[in-house]
């Protein structure tokens, strides 16, 4: 044996004590183990994805364009005690492209495209100002569902902010009295103040106009509905606008 090889460590067995996962050795705990999942990473992969029974999806029978299959999708969401249907993610980009998302209520959907609104001076409203083009999706896992809608924004003419806006609750006409969405807030009291203020004068005034209010209006390029299967055979069908303004159906790998 040479002098090196005489010299060198030796290695500790499996069953040295304190060697790794030896029996006298404790256990590796997350800290130490970098590998070892989080407390927080374990409680998300035990959540259940889909555990309910989907209904099928048949998309050689789907209309020629997205918005009746739409309309269905919603009314059996609804049917089917989904939370909320009407609530959508909106994605918009500022004038560098930066992303942004957030939740909005649907307004309507038509020929023209899907509605919602906000006040002009708002982050989306600022975004949709400098980057007329946004998307929207809609989740409802009640059924295993989901449609994205992509395409330019308009704005609706005064008259519609206006009917849209008297055509909901006083709590909502209040919040637009509010106004000043997305600027900074320096004390809670004063959103209170401001809150209060705007309720009173919804209440004396439900006619009351909120010039910053909004509608805007998404007429789609791009609409995907998503149907999805337990064992992950999900139904993708995209509907892609022509030149000229009707409707492409394709299937889509999941």
């Amino acid at each position: 044996m040479s002098a090196d090889s005489a010299d060198a460590p030796t290695p500790p067995t499996t069953d040295s004590p304190g060697s790794p996962h030896s029996p006298g050795s404790p256990a590796p705990s997350a800290a130490s183990d970098p590998s070892a999942p989080s407390e927080f990473v374990r409680l998300l992969r035990a959540q259940r994805v889909w555990d309910t029974e989907l209904p099928d999806f048949a998309p050689a029978a789907a209309p020629a364009g997205p918005l009746p299959l739409f309309e269905q999708w919603f009314a059996e969401a609804v049917a089917a005690g989904q939370v909320e249907p009407h609530t959508m993610s909106l994605a918009t980009a500022d004038a560098e492209g930066l992303p942004d998302v957030r939740t909005v209520m649907l307004h309507g959907a038509d020929q023209e495209g899907w509605h919602f609104a906000s006040h002009a001076g708002s982050r989306k409203g600022r975004h949709l100002a400098a980057r007329p083009y946004a998307a929207l999706g809609f989740y409802w896992p009640a059924q295993g569902r989901q449609i994205r809608v992509r395409g330019p924004v308009t704005v609706a003419p005064p008259e519609v902010a206006r009917a849209d806006l008297h055509a909901r609750s006083t709590g909502a006409l209040a919040s637009a009295l509010v106004g000043r969405q997305s600027e900074v807030l320096h004390s809670y009291e004063e959103l209170e103040r401001a809150s209060d203020a705007a309720w009173d004068r919804a209440r004396r005034e439900p006619d009351a106009s909120a010039p910053s209010w909004t509608v805007y209006v998404l007429a789609p390029d791009e609409v995907e509905f998503f149907q999805g299967d337990a064992r992950r055979r999900h139904v993708r069908l995209t509907y892609r606008r022509r030149e000229d303004g009707t409707w492409r159906k394709d299937l889509l790998w999941p």
